[in-house]
């Protein structure tokens, strides 16, 4: 990573070149800043090949729902993602719209039965509709609120069939204890919306300070209990 962010090979990273390079990981403002902050230890607004390695960790941290801290820093985690093709980290080079959807067939089946239980007008649900079947699963407010902002793919405020399927896959990692990821892995975006994303940082979090009321529209109902549960609202 460092030769593509230290081009004057001066074995040290400015703040300039390292927020371009940063921001390819699909992470908030909000969280790359607090990462900025973390590894430029000295508050000079330059990384030393040390204080880089750091940042990179910190991004892999938070790419996997991890708090983004020092004592975050020893926890195993995989290699930080990022959407430029070029970068050795992505899955040995296959360019992410290659890449197989983390979505099993066999589960796609089952999460296409709960979205069409759901009755979808023109091929969308809307926040209310999906709303009772993420709160089904019993998962925290705030956890129900990210996996809505991952899985409203094109912001509509609505989700497809595909953008279901991500929602579900996401509920049902939660509930196995698996933390949910700060930005939506390239394996896990449906190859239909793989080219909305080309933009990195294409979809913001809601902030945690936003009150259960502010976020009713945009936090969108996780009902995967739905198949063997009466939704009752």
């Amino acid at each position: 990573f460092l030769p593509q962010v230290d081009s004057a090979n001066a074995g040290r990273v400015l703040a300039s070149d390292a927020a371009v390079f940063l921001k390819k990981s699909g992470l908030t403002d909000l969280v790359l800043g607090k990462i900025w902050d973390l590894a430029d230890t000295d508050g000079k607004g330059i990384l030393n090949k040390q204080e880089f390695f750091v940042a990179l960790r910190l991004v892999a941290c938070a790419q996997n729902g991890l708090d983004v801290s020092l004592s975050s820093l020893n926890l195993p985690v995989p290699p930080p993602r990022f959407t430029d093709t070029s970068s050795p980290l992505l899955l040995s080079g296959t360019a992410s719209s290659d890449l197989p959807w983390a979505v099993k067939l066999e589960d796609k089946v089952k999460y296409d039965a709960i979205f069409d239980s759901l009755n979808p007008v023109n091929g969308l649900l809307s926040g209310d509709k999906v709303k009772p079947v993420l709160l089904n699963s019993k998962l925290p407010v705030d956890i129900l609120g990210r996996v809505w902002e991952l899985s409203d793919i094109d912001r509509d405020g609505m989700l497809d069939r595909d953008e279901f399927a991500v929602a579900m896959f996401l509920v049902y990692c939660a509930l196995e204890k698996e933390p949910v990821p700060m930005s939506l892995p390239a394996a896990l975006v449906p190859p239909s919306k793989r080219k909305l994303l080309s933009v990195p940082g294409a979809m913001p979090l809601i902030p945690s300070s936003t009150s259960t009321k502010e976020s009713h529209q945009s936090l969108p109902p996780v009902g995967i209990l739905a198949a063997k549960t009466p939704l009752t609202q």
